[in-house]
């Protein structure tokens, strides 16, 4: 609805209540690019219960809404799994196409690499696809630079972008 997007929007905590908001708009995005299915994040179990997921040390998970809790966008900071405890991963940073090239990746990408620093971690890790350009874009300006294949252990082996960012 395109109405959403001419609302006031704010970022916030992920809320218990957002859950299947924000699952939906992962698996909707993830449709978007044909990454459905084993492989990528849309099948991940912590989409069953986003808020829990997140409410754990070293870990935060912001939404993008609208003043009527439409949830817009997403992203968040986790440890990464199978990788040093200096390492965290972006993880889930999705918008619908109607909030896109608006600047609330930046505000998010600000707000997401702050926190990364805050709880301590020196690098920060992502993994997408190629085909999703525009997010390409966004990592490079922020300075996330390729790598030649995956780190850690995300179960993502659809995703062929390995990108790593020193926070310090």
């Amino acid at each position: 609805m395109a109405e959403d997007i001419d609302r006031p929007i704010s970022i916030r905590i992920i809320e218990e209540k957002d859950n299947i908001q924000v699952s939906q708009l992962i698996v909707s995005v993830m449709s978007d690019y044909g990454c459905i299915g084993e492989g990528y994040s849309s099948s991940d179990p912590e989409l069953e219960n986003m808020y829990i997921s997140y409410s754990k040390e070293k870990h935060v998970f912001y939404v993008i809404v609208n003043d009527l809790d439409n949830v817009l966008g997403c992203g968040g900071i986790a440890p990464l799994t199978g990788a040093d405890d200096n390492t965290c991963e972006l993880r889930k940073m999705y918008f619908y196409q109607k909030l896109r090239g608006r600047g609330y990746g930046r505000q998010l990408m600000d707000l997401l690499l702050q926190q990364a620093a805050i709880m301590g971690y020196l690098k920060c890790y992502l993994e997408t696809v190629e085909r999703m350009k525009s997010a390409g874009i966004l990592y490079a300006k922020y300075g996330f630079l390729k790598l030649p294949s995956s780190h850690g252990n995300t179960g993502h082996c659809g995703c062929d972008v390995h990108m790593i960012k020193e926070l310090v």
